[in-house]
């Protein structure tokens, strides 16, 4: 029996995917035949726009792990990713019909299988699409699992999630993986660069995040980070910067119930607030 949607926030509009493909853990087989040549198109200019625009805005490590993606010109198929990946650092990557709840996910990072939505934008979502699809998921975050230190983070941040559901602290823990995986910065080159693939994905957002004086870009530290809330319809206010990938994995290894705690007596942050004391970095 296939799975229900899933809804985050309050939309008039239900998620798109078929759920019914789905099994009991979410994840589904990749129906390649599905895709029309106008998918492969879509894919393929995407591509083309993104990977022009990344020297100079995206972290180096990201740029390097781009080729192990393979075809540029169309939509890849996930077991020719996988032939490459699971060599690499023991993940693979599996097809889901599109979003899906904290605990399957959070159960998939923890076994090394990183879910990725099946289906792509419309010609006419060219520039933006409501839920995060193919392009997204490929593009902007299975790169980076080719790097074994960010492989390491993302399958503890699963475990960790596991943990954070069973204490109720999905939402402290889920503005960690915003401002990191999706949205993060790191100090490279001088300057600032983005890994985050909530960036990379974004025509827009990569320059802005890097380039602009308008956020605040500030060190991560983890309770700063989960104690700020996030924007999900606009470019964000505020980004924390991390100095290697490696201090992702040292946060990983904290033990963050003490942390949830002493948070769920303190105030949330504004997405665009600067504290007394701190000082944004430049870009």
């Amino acid at each position: 029996m296939g799975q229900a949607p899933v809804v985050y926030g309050q939309s008039d509009r239900p998620p798109r995917g078929d759920y019914s493909r789905a099994s009991s853990d979410y994840t589904c087989a990749q129906d390649y035949a599905a895709y029309t040549e106008a998918d492969h198109d879509t894919y393929r200019r995407l591509y083309a726009r993104q990977k022009a625009l990344l020297p100079g805005l995206a972290s180096q490590a990201f740029i390097d792990a781009l080729p192990s993606l393979g075809a540029e010109d169309r939509i890849p198929r996930f077991e020719d990713i996988n032939a490459r990946l699971k060599p690499a650092t023991g993940w693979e990557i599996v097809a889901v019909p599109g979003l899906i709840p904290e605990v399957p996910f959070f159960s998939l990072l923890a076994n090394r299988q990183f879910p990725v939505t099946d289906w792509i934008r419309k010609p006419e979502e060219f520039d933006y699409v409501v839920e995060p699809d193919i392009f997204h998921d490929l593009f902007g975050h299975v790169p980076l699992l080719f790097n074994p230190v960010i492989a390491d983070f993302i399958q503890a941040y699963g475990q960790g999630g596991l943990r954070a559901s069973e204490l109720g602290a999905c939402e402290l823990l889920s503005r960690v993986y915003w401002y990191t995986i999706e949205f993060g910065l790191i100090r490279e080159a001088g300057g600032v660069r983005a890994y985050g693939a909530g960036i990379l994905s974004s025509s827009g957002e990569l320059a802005y995040s890097v380039t602009s004086p308008e956020p605040h870009r500030l060190p991560l530290q983890l309770e700063r980070a989960m104690r700020t809330r996030y924007k999900i319809d606009t470019f964000q206010q505020t980004y924390f910067v991390i100095d290697s990938m490696q201090q992702l994995l040292d946060f990983a290894a904290t033990d963050f119930a003490p942390l949830y705690e002493k948070l769920r007596e303190q105030p949330t942050i504004a997405a665009n607030a600067l504290l007394p004391g701190e000082t944004t970095l430049a870009s």
